[in-house]
Formats: structure tokens, sequence, C-alpha cells
């Protein structure tokens, strides 16, 4: 399959070389009419204009479309080679005014190289060339050293082509390599974010729980762990499919509150909508801040206070627990630092704890929806 820079290159070349056939034009026909005594001018003119008419629809034709060009080329090399003849039957060949026609030719068989095939571009060349020659030995005339370099004039532009279509080739692969380092690289990339999240959602909840019943913070017979184990279970296996495009944070806010092991009290709105990895990640942050109140604060009692809508928001988890000191390593815990301040980075927010002994802790989690 041909690639980006290799496509690019041969429309260059086609229209390049429609550009290159025109714009010497002018030159060609002054040349001709210069050197071009008074009872030849009507027979040079003649084949003049047909040579000027075809050149310009060639370059019109091959500019706008692609390959393969065989058969237009083989149309150029039949109009040359039919000016070499008329210009035989005028007699303009025996008074050695040939100078523009090696020009027509010569230009013809150096750009017919960008935009065909090596094979079509070597026939066409030694067709016209040598046809040129043909018909100038016939002539009676000797061929000169620059008709005969219009063939080596040929090669050198293949040769040059070849070059440059290698590069734009090598340039491709060099892109494609890229590519598929990238597409590999987001794709290991979001294993890691999946893994990650699973991680966090296993911490946030069923080891969570797990964590409360061993240490002995689960009193016996307490009539919340079984319907949390359930909501553990049930939110474990939801994660993985398909997901909406946006979520009521509120509504994410108040699941799992009526847990008998922490009295939550709610400040916020009636709603606030939000593209739902947003609202999913401020919510699990919150929840796992909820976490932390019911493992670590001493107490019963917690406030998440909500303000904002969906363009800026702030949400503040309070309690007036034992509270830490933040300068330690509590801060660095994986609940705070992937389930709470991770969650946060990834959607573009900003998560703030502050803390001391004695005074409680507050959770601020901020979003904006431009990212400042």
């Amino acid at each position: 399959m041909q690639g980006e820079a290799a496509r690019l290159l041969g429309r260059f070349g086609r229209r390049y070389g429609a550009v290159v056939r025109v714009a010497t034009l002018p030159l060609i026909v002054a040349i001709a009419l210069l050197r071009t005594s008074f009872g030849e001018s009507p027979a040079v003119a003649l084949t003049l204009a047909v040579a000027a008419v075809w050149t310009c629809a060639y370059a019109w034709w091959v500019s706008r479309h692609d390959g393969p060009f065989v058969v237009p080329v083989v149309l150029d090399v039949a109009v040359l080679l039919g000016v070499c003849l008329s210009l035989l039957w005028a007699d303009a060949l025996v008074t050695a005014n040939t100078g523009w026609l090696r020009l027509l030719v010569a230009f013809a068989c150096m750009t017919w190289q960008w935009h065909t095939t090596p094979l079509t571009g070597a026939v066409a060349a030694l067709a016209a060339g040598g046809g040129m020659l043909a018909i100038t030995a016939a002539s009676g005339m000797r061929p000169s050293a620059s008709q005969v370099w219009v063939l080596a004039v040929a090669a050198m532009s293949r040769a040059t082509w070849v070059l440059v279509a290698r590069a734009a080739e090598r340039a491709d692969r060099i892109a494609a390599k890229a590519e598929e380092a990238r597409r590999e690289a987001a794709v290991a990339a979001a294993v890691r974010a999946e893994e990650r999240e699973l991680a966090n959602s296993l911490h946030d909840t069923a080891a969570t729980t797990l964590l409360m019943v061993g240490t002995g913070q689960v009193p016996p017979g307490a009539g919340w762990l079984a319907p949390q184990a359930r909501r553990d279970l049930d939110r474990l296996r939801s994660e993985g499919g398909s997901a909406p495009e946006r979520a009521d944070l509120v509504d994410l806010l108040r699941a799992d509150l009526d847990a008998g092991h922490l009295v939550v009290d709610l400040d916020v709105p009636r709603r606030l909508p939000l593209p739902f990895d947003v609202a999913s990640a401020i919510a699990g942050a919150a929840q796992e801040a909820l976490n932390n109140v019911r493992r670590h604060a001493g107490t019963d009692r917690a406030e998440v206070r909500l303000h904002g809508d969906p363009l800026g928001l702030r949400v503040e988890i309070v309690d007036q627990g034992r509270g830490f000191r933040t300068t330690g390593g509590s801060v660095a815990r994986r609940g705070l630092r992937e389930s709470v301040t991770g969650r946060m980075n990834r959607v573009g927010g900003l998560a703030t704890i502050t803390s001391a002994e004695g005074v409680g802790t507050v959770v601020r989690l901020e979003w904006r929806a431009d990212g400042g």
C-alpha cells in the first residue's frame, strides 16, 4: 500500500511535470519563430500550434489524473514524432532549425520520468529521442551531440527521481513504524489505566470492607455489613461495561450512603450533570475520602458539600475526627494517592487535603471544564 509521502510525491511529480512542459512552451515557440525563414514560416507555425495545443492538453490531463499513463505517453510520443516528420517535409530540418525541437523533446523525456513507471519512461524516451535522431539522420544531417544528450537527460532525470522516491518510501516506513509504536503505546496505556481503575475499585470496595472486618472495626452482628458486601460485588461486576456519555454527580455522591456505620450530611444541589468519566472520578474520589473517614477518623459523622455548575465545581469532604499530620506518609498512602489524587488528576482536576491531629480533615476536590 502506498504511503502518504509516496502519494504526495507522485502528485507533485505529475503537477510539476505539467508545469515544466507548459512553462517552457513560450521559450520554445520564440526560438522556433526567430530562427525560421520566411518560406518556412507557415509550416513551422502550424507545427508549433499543434505541438503547443497538444502539450497543454497533455499537461492538463496528467495534472488531474492518477496513473497509469501509458496511453497518454504513447500519444505524446506519437505527436512529438509527428512534429519531427512535419519539419522534415517542410525542409526545416534541412536548414538546421532544430534547436527548439531538441528542447521540446528533451523536456518531454525528462518530465515523463516523474510520473511513469521506469519501463514506460525508458521506452518513451528511447522512442522519442531515438526517433528524433533517426529522422534527423534521414534528412541527411549528422545528429548533434545535443540530440544524443536528450537520452542522457532522461536517464539522469529517472535516476534522480528514483532516489527521491526511495527517500519518500523510507519516510513512509519510518512514519508507519512510529504510528505502530504510538498505537502500541496507546493500547498499553489503556490497559494500564484499566488495570489501575480496577485496582482502585477493588481497593475502594471489597478490600476496604474486608480490611475493616479484619481490623475489628466492624462490631459483631453489624446489620450494614451484608448489604455493603453486596454493593461492593455489584460495583465490581459493573466495571468494564459500556458507560453513558453523561451522569449526575449528585446521584453518584448519594450512592452507598445508606450504610449505617457512617452518617453523611449532604449539602448538594438537586442535580449536576457532567461527562461520565468526570462525574465517576469525582464521585469515586469522594467515596474513598469517606472510606478513610470510616477507617481512620474515629468518628461516625462526615459532611459532603458540593458547590458549582457543569463548568466548574468544588466538593469538600469534612470530618471532625482525630486528623493526621499531612507532612508524614499518610497523604502518600494508596487510597489517597491513587483513589483520590490520581483520579482527580486524570480528569484534569485537583485534590487537596488539609488536616491536623485533633482537628479533623478536609478533602477538597476541584474541577473546571476548561482545565483551569
